[in-house]
């Protein structure tokens, strides 16, 4: 446990630092913006009020920050939990001062707080994105990771395992299993691949088992055969030793704002609430739609203008491609796209549909014979896909959702793949920034039902940011 003890300090004394530079840089420029600076002057009262009001609020704001939590090295790297806590302390203290200047009749200077309050808050989340890069890469390599000792069935464990290594930036590293009451005739779970340390529903070889396999936390699946003061028991064990406790309910896809916890008897209950894109948030959606496709629109339109003149030199053949599509509530809508493949693309599909390097559903090739000298830089960068605004404007798609499927794809749909046509269908999405045509058929559905079962306008917002390094990257795009 040294090793994870070591990290954890580290990157706490990281932010700390990081904190307090940012903090300092903010408030002193506040304070040069308001009063400059002249080595020839002498201070007023008033300049020298304000210095000292400056070491007072940026002391605050550091000790806020650590007051919040944002510092806990359970939030670090992965999750919006951090740049909340960060943005919260922030406006808290400005709010705290603004009252306070309300109060006591002090003039706080606009200026003054105009300035330090965005630039450091902006600052703060900056250092904080920057420390998460470097925390990522360090993840991804095994290092500043905890431990974990995965805890319940071996079809649980599995799962979890699973999950868990397929976000190493998270920072979970299943260690081992231990299956109470599930024995099994080999020491290895076989969906997970994790030495099984125990099958005894009892807390001292339970702890006996974190001790061997060096963990330091417990992630606790659904469906654990122990009994809850066998599990209240474990937990007071596990605090005493300084050993993290996760439970890990069988909810799968479910983001953070539709989960909502409620003491019952002391039971932890957890509420899931209904997704819905109704009324306000519909309107709210199709505003934020027309009005960034607009901008894009006119910003881009020398180089959409640009894109149609070489297409149109490459083979003389028509500019705009257009294809039947899928929709909302599975209406039927023409999507336009520049056009990147030779004419008689549609009818050469036949004869290549057996070398598709698609996940099975879509039909994808990495060297398509059928793409232009001009089509191929398209795709790279996603060029092709710039007509699609219109169909924005006209109502038919939105900026993020869903990928728009072919009718052909929708008569494969099982049941629950259908639930992705209960919102427009998006010129980018999570299947866009996660790896778009290099994602297998199950990853490229499971994404597009976690955007419709947990829409909001600030995802999309992060999606849409995301969206620029994926088309820079390249990765996927053929």
């Amino acid at each position: 446990m040294g090793t994870v003890s070591n990290w954890r300090a580290k990157t706490a004394r990281a932010l700390r630092v990081v904190d307090a530079f940012v903090i300092v840089w903010a408030v002193a420029g506040a304070y040069l913006v308001r009063f400059g600076v002249d080595a020839g002057s002498v201070i007023s009262g008033q300049e020298s009020l304000y210095i000292w009001l400056s070491v007072a609020l940026a002391t605050a704001w550091w000790v806020m920050l650590g007051a919040w939590n944002s510092r806990q090295s359970r939030i670090l790297g992965a999750g919006a939990d951090e740049y909340k806590r960060v943005a919260a302390a922030s406006l808290w203290l400005f709010g705290l001062v603004a009252i306070i200047s309300y109060v006591f009749r002090f003039d706080t200077a606009r200026g003054y707080v105009g300035v330090a309050l965005p630039v450091g808050l902006t600052g703060l989340l900056v250092g904080r994105w920057l420390l998460r890069q470097h925390l990522g890469v360090n993840r991804l390599k095994g290092e500043s990771m905890s431990r974990l000792l995965l805890l319940g069935s071996q079809s649980a464990v599995a799962h979890l395992f699973d999950s868990l290594t397929s976000a190493k930036t998270a920072g979970y590293s299943p260690v081992a299993a231990y299956t109470p009451g599930a024995r099994s005739v080999t020491p290895i779970e076989p969906g997970s691949g994790l030495p099984i340390l125990g099958y005894e529903p009892d807390v001292a070889d339970i702890m006996s088992a974190i001790k061997t396999c060096g963990a330091d936390a417990v992630a606790v699946s659904a469906g654990v055969q122990l009994h809850p003061q066998t599990l209240r028991h474990l937990g007071w064990e596990l605090a005493a030793q300084n050993v993290g406790l996760i439970m890990a309910p069988a909810l799968t896809d479910i983001a953070g704002p539709r989960i909502h916890t409620q003491q019952v008897a002391g039971l932890p209950l957890i509420h899931v609430t209904t997704p819905t894109l109704e009324g306000g948030q519909r309107v709210i959606k199709r505003l934020f739609d027309i009005t960034v496709s607009g901008l894009l629109i006119i910003f881009l339109l020398p180089i959409m203008l640009l894109v149609a003149f070489f297409i149109k030199l490459d083979d003389n053949g028509p500019i705009f491609f257009k294809q039947d599509r899928v929709g909302m509530q599975g209406r039927p809508f023409k999507m336009y796209k520049y056009r990147s493949m030779v004419v008689d693309a549609e009818r050469r599909l036949t004869e290549l549909q057996h070398l598709t390097d698609g996940n099975g559903v879509l039909f994808k090739m990495k060297n398509d014979p059928r793409v232009t000298r001009v089509g191929q830089l398209l795709r790279k960068f996603s060029l092709d896909e710039l007509p699609q605004l219109f169909n924005i404007i006209t109502g038919s798609m939105s900026l993020v959702g869903p990928r728009p499927p072919l009718p052909s794809e929708v008569e494969e749909y099982e049941q629950d793949v259908r639930r992705r046509l209960l919102v427009k269908p998006g010129l980018t999405g999570l299947w866009q920034v996660s790896g778009r045509s290099d994602l297998s058929w199950q990853d490229s559905v499971r994404l597009d039902l976690y955007y419709v079962e947990n829409w909001s306008l600030a995802g999309d917002l992060l999606i849409l940011m995301k969206t620029f390094r994926a088309v820079f990257r390249s990765a996927g795009a053929y």
